[in-house]
């Protein structure tokens, strides 16, 4: 049964990533593709997690929180360059 969910998770997570996808080729503003990327950082942790419990290992957690914290750091530089027009002052 937890292969079912598994399987339900991973199509739905695919599917907001080709969502996001879309939202940062066709977005209206930088405000907009910037939250995109962002999302897409979140639905890639949740793959990653996903694919963890699948293979039943605990390696795969630890790489999400990598990709997690790289993230948030270069959703932060890029909202600075935004911004500000510079990231580093």
């Amino acid at each position: 049964m937890i292969t079912y969910a598994l399987m339900f998770a991973f199509g739905c997570f695919g599917l907001g990533l080709l969502a996001n996808l879309w939202r940062i080729i066709r977005g209206p503003g930088r405000a907009d593709r910037v939250l995109a990327l962002d999302t897409m950082v979140i639905n890639s942790i949740a793959l990653i997690i996903l694919y963890g419990i699948w293979q039943g290992t605990a390696v795969y957690y630890e790489a999400s929180m990598l990709v997690a914290m790289v993230g948030f750091v270069s959703t932060v530089a890029y909202c600075r360059f935004v911004l500000r027009g510079d990231i580093i002052e």
